[in-house]
Order: structure tokens, then sequence, then C-alpha cells
């Protein structure tokens, strides 16, 4: 039996990248709730919550494109130069946050106020980037004989924009149910507040970016089974999907009502794998949106088969020590006292 290296290989990179947005993404968010924070002591506790993980969340962002790199060279070769300056500014806006996250630790009475704003900053500029980049992709890529043919500022459209918006709402989403899971007392009854909140826009721009993908995309709208504005029998199989997402909200919305702490970033998790699902029924089996199938960008089949053998040493190491970190540190969390 063969293994269809480039296929294990695109399905390795998706997951990597799904996991940095779901872990990352909470992280993110709690950065961008931080100027909402009623005070320093509760950023305090906001910070303490993900100060364990939030590193290594980040190490899936490393294992995506660096095995975009290594695997699919030529999809890498296009993809950079045309996203080059969001991607640099995203890069930019992660070194700033993770200086503010260290340093806001140690900073006296006005150092702490600028760090604070620092790592807000930095998280809200990171995930507007993250946006800008996901929403060039999606709109396609100018290519002309293997190679970007486009301009420097394709990706600048009110459609990304409007992406951009959706993944502060999400993001926002995530961080708030998380501070729902691991919180307490008054800051634990914001978090409820933060997550009723963003999970309305969330669902009002998951919404408004569905039905305007449809209309600006038509090649999108076509491999969900929309041809001329009206859906075929193609567009069956896709159904779960947006079934999934209605349940992640249902899951917060109950989760909320009940009192459930985990129901709520569970829920979030749930919205977010449906609209990760739903990207890539729209491209694939394209890796460069909508012209270069990832079997044409893959790396030869040895170097393929050699690398596997690292990552499969590699990976079950990451994922091991990313299980026994988040059970470690899986208690309520205090400004004061630490986990519990």
């Amino acid at each position: 039996m063969t293994l269809d290296l480039p296929l294990i290989w695109a399905a390795l990179i998706a997951t990597a990248v799904l996991l940095y947005v779901l872990l990352d993404g909470f992280d993110l968010g709690v950065g961008i709730l931080f100027p909402f924070a009623r005070s320093p002591k509760d950023r305090d506790t906001m910070m303490e919550s993900i100060a364990p993980v939030w590193d290594g969340n980040e190490t899936w962002l490393v294992l995506g494109g660096g095995g975009l790199f290594a695997a699919f060279p030529l999809a890498y070769s296009v993809l950079a130069p045309a996203l080059y300056l969001p991607l640099i500014l995203m890069l930019l806006a992660l070194i700033l946050r993770g200086v503010a996250f260290e340093f806001r630790l140690h900073g006296r009475k006005h150092g702490k106020a600028f760090w604070t704003a620092a790592f807000a900053g930095g998280s809200l500029a990171a995930t507007i980037a993250q946006g800008l980049v996901l929403g060039g992709f999606i709109q396609g890529i100018t290519v002309r004989d293997g190679r970007f043919a486009g301009g420097p500022f394709d990706w600048l459209t009110p459609y990304s924009l409007l992406i951009a918006a959706g993944l502060v709402a999400g993001y926002a989403l995530l961080g708030a149910g998380w501070l729902v899971w691991k919180t307490r007392d008054e800051l634990h009854g914001d978090a409820r507040r933060w997550t009723w909140i963003t999970a309305g826009a969330t669902a009002a721009l998951l919404a408004a970016v569905s039905v305007a993908t449809l209309i600006v995309h038509p090649r999108v709208a076509a491999q969900w089974g929309f041809i001329d504005g009206a859906f075929t029998w193609q567009v069956l199989p896709w159904v779960p999907i947006p079934i999934l997402g209605a349940a992640g909200l249902a899951f917060i919305v109950s989760g909320l009502r009940r009192g459930s702490h985990g129901m709520p970033f569970a829920g979030a998790a749930l919205v977010f794998l449906s609209g990760y699902l739903g990207l890539a029924v729209g491209f694939f089996p394209t890796i460069v949106p909508y012209d270069i199938d990832f079997r044409a960008a893959a790396n030869a089949d040895n170097a393929l088969g050699l690398m596997l053998v690292g990552i499969a040493v590699l990976l079950p190491l990451i994922l091991g020590y990313t299980v026994w970190v988040y059970w470690l540190f899986r208690g309520k969390v205090s400004g004061d006292a630490g986990y519990h």
C-alpha cells in the first residue's frame, strides 16, 4: 500500500492551523478583552489564566508555516509574497504581545500601564492581521506561470476587512469562554456577559461572511453547490457543517443559561470548527485558491517521506506536552493564589 504523502501532509498542516486558531485564538481573545476588565487585579488574573500555555499555543503556527514551506514549497512561494504585509504585521504584533506579556509582570505603575496597552494592542493587531491574511487567501491569489502576479495590496478589500472583524469577534468569544471556564467571582460574571455579547457578534458576522463569500466568490459558491444563485443537490453533503456551527451556538447559550463553566468554551470551539470545515469545502483541493492544486504544489515524495518520519516522532511529543500542561493547570485561577 502506497501512502498518499501530499494528502497526509495537507491534513497535517490543516490540523496544525486549526489547533493554532483554537488554542492561540483564546489567548489572543483574552488580550482583546483586556480593556474591558474592571481593574488591574482582574487583568492580572486574565494573564495568569493563559500564562502556562500561551507560548506553547504558538508552536502550532510554527508547525503550520514551517510545514507549508517544507512540504508545499510552490504554494509557499506564491502565498508569501501575496500576503507579505499582513504576515509581517502579524509577526510584529505577536512579538510585541510576547514582550508585553513578560515585561508587564515586572513593570512599575506607568510601565505596567504601557505594557498592558501593548499586550491588548498586540493581541488585537495580530488578530486583525490574521483576518486580513485569511480574507486575502479566500478571495484568491493572482497566479501566472506558477508565480504571484498581483499587487502588494490585493488582500486589502472590504471582504477581507469583514473577515478580520469576524475573527476579532470570534477570538474574543473564545477568550471569554476560556475566562468563564478558568475564573471565579466577579471576573467570572464579567466573562459570562462578554460571552453573550461576543457570541451574538460572532453569529452575525459569521452569517455576513458566509453570504458575502457566496456572492463575491462564485467558485466557492459552486463548491458548496450554489450555481447561478440557486442551490443544487450538491449542497446536501455539506449541510452538517452549518448545523455544527448552530450546535456550537446552542451549546454557548445553553451553557450560559445553565451556569455551566465549560460549555461556552466548547461551543465556541465548535463554531470555529464549523467555519474551518466550511472554508475547506470552499477551496479544496487547491492550496493556492483557486489555481494550484495541493498535489501540484507538493515537494517530491522522497522528501515528504523523510519529513514524515521526523514529524511522526515530533508530533506525539508536542501533543503529549500540550495535553500534560493543560491537565496540570486544569483548575480555576485567581490573581492572588494561582491555580486551584
